[in-house]
């Protein structure tokens, strides 16, 4: 009996085209490996959801189904937060249970290491920086981070909106902390008036968030070179996709932070990418682990935003993929754009966890085979309730699924090792070194230095000749109306301000010009 049900689920998951091949069925306790759950490559841009309790193989599921897309030709990005996803880059180790879960899963195991690149957010940590400039982060993500509330996320905005219309460019901390000075300053005043929305006493708590976020170190997040974010869109020389593993570790105790650049590189990709509509593989999955983090404490407006991206980012050809404990850590909004999940086990050990386990199945197609509420509380470590999106775009039935092996290094990569790839990495010269040019800071620094005395004129000697008369300068080429207005000071301003404040996306981001060249899909 369970093995025709094991059957009939396996012909649900029965994909013609490329897919995923995460695991087997299990009825009654038992694995099917006959019966093969698999995830269509073309519905990945229809994004997902991993869930489940700590300890209950998230991150190897990450690791397998990054491993199949690299060898897919497909890039993927992988937020790496305790440091154990490195382990991609280096070849799996046999051992019985690998064998036994590659046996009731019906793998054909072999070790086998991927094309990875790590980054590391600001440099902190083992990898290539990623930064930021203050201007393409926007006022939008930057709110999130400081924990402002609306009113004060309000007057950010005007902030950068002055910036913009004076020229001052905003690339790191101190830039932004200038502009704030200088309206909150007597020189100031009348710019500060002329913005209307922005009272001191806001300038000064945005300051002093300003302040509090450099003294944990986030000055080394914002600056130049800024990552360009077309680099995780490379392919290896054997055509497989690079997995770009960013270590988090280094700043755990920066939560939105991390989240919130991970947003950032999301909106960016977004505003850059040409619209594709249905592939047959994405160009990009983008794994967003402790995904909770991004969502706490966030405004309406944040969370609408968030939702719309997800949204409309599909149709450039990106998979997004969730990573938290329950599903009730990402809002409805966003949980209704995620076609495909695989959900491992959930603890009941509490009222709260109760209740969040009854509002999980609730999120679940109705199962004949199983018990859902029975089934999340006793799947083991490596098990998961999967629901996907079929190859025609509709729901899966729910199968408890026995994940497959991945097949390089479940632990973390020898330091030594990722150092020496580090070293070895293409983008190194692009990143490494930070450069500070002139922007927001130096510009009102010079604005409000003293002007040099000229010094005097030496007297003649007695007996020097006469000064000859000065030389009539010759005429200027007389400029057209449109040639004068075009060259003048006040349209390079207007039009610098424009194309800043018109390019801004659904997060306030803007873009600048992209230098990549290397080899991407």
């Amino acid at each position: 009996m369970s093995s025709a049900k094991a059957a009939e689920l396996g012909k649900a998951y029965d994909i013609e085209g490329p897919a995923l091949e995460l695991g087997s069925v299990v009825v009654d306790g038992e694995p099917h490996p006959e019966a093969r759950i698999r995830m269509p490559l073309s519905m990945l841009n229809r994004h997902g959801l991993v869930a489940g309790a700590t300890g209950t193989g998230k991150t190897k599921t990450l690791q397998l189904m990054a491993e199949q897309l690299s060898a897919a030709g497909v890039p993927v990005f992988l937020a790496d937060i305790k440091g154990d996803v490195s382990g991609v880059a280096a070849p799996g180790e046999a051992s019985d249970r690998v064998t036994k879960r590659a046996e009731q899963t019906a793998t054909a195991w072999e070790a086998t290491g991927y094309p990875a690149e790590f980054l590391a957010l600001g440099g902190l940590g083992n990898g290539i920086p990623v930064r930021a400039t203050m201007t393409s982060f926007g006022p939008v993500l930057l709110s999130k981070v400081l924990g402002l509330n609306d009113t004060q996320e309000s007057s950010l905005g005007l902030v950068f909106h002055f910036a913009d219309k004076n020229g001052l460019t905003l690339l790191d901390l101190k830039d932004l902390r200038a502009v704030i000075h200088h309206l909150v300053s007597d020189e100031g005043k009348a710019d500060l008036t002329s913005l209307g929305g922005l009272s001191t006493a806001t300038a000064g708590v945005i300051l002093r968030e300003l302040i509090g976020l450099e003294d944990q170190g986030g000055d080394v997040f914002f600056g130049e070179p800024e990552f360009d974010t077309a680099d995780l869109l490379r392919t290896a020389a054997d055509g497989r996709g690079v997995l770009s593993v960013m270590g988090l570790a280094s700043v755990q105790d920066k939560p939105k932070l991390f989240s919130t650049f991970l947003m950032w590189m999301l909106a960016d990709l977004f505003h850059d990418l040409p619209e594709v509509g249905d592939v047959d593989k994405p160009k990009l999955v983008f794994f967003f682990d402790e995904a909770h983090l991004l969502f706490d404490d966030a405004s309406e407006a944040f969370l609408d935003a968030i939702a719309r991206t997800v949204r409309l980012i599909r149709s450039k050809g990106v998979g997004v993929f969730f990573v938290t404990q329950t599903p009730k850590d990402v809002p409805s909004e966003v949980l209704a754009q995620l076609g495909n999940r695989v959900q491992h086990a959930l603890r009941a050990f509490t009222p709260d966890d109760a209740k969040a386990l009854k509002a999980t199945v609730g999120t679940f197609p109705a199962s004949k085979v199983y018990d859902l509420t029975e089934l999340l509380t006793s799947m083991g470590i490596g098990e998961a309730a999967v629901t996907i999106l079929s190859e025609r775009g509709a729901p899966t039935p729910v199968a408890w699924t026995m994940l497959r092996p991945p097949t390089s290094l479940m632990a973390q990569l020898d330091p030594a090792v990722q150092t020496q790839m580090v070293a070895a990495s293409e983008l190194r010269d692009d990143y490494s070194a930070v450069v500070d040019r002139e922007s927001a800071y130096e510009m009102l620094a010079a604005k409000l230095a003293p002007e040099p005395e000229a010094a005097p004129a030496p007297a003649p000697e007695p007996g020097d000749a006469a000064e000859p008369p000065r030389r009539r300068a010759a005429p200027r080429e007389e400029k057209s109306t449109v040639e004068e207005v075009l060259g003048s000071r006040a349209f390079r301003s207007f039009a610098s301000t424009a194309g800043r404040e018109i390019a801004r996306s659904l997060f306030g981001t803007a873009p600048r010009r992209r230098r990549s060249t290397r080899r991407r899909r």
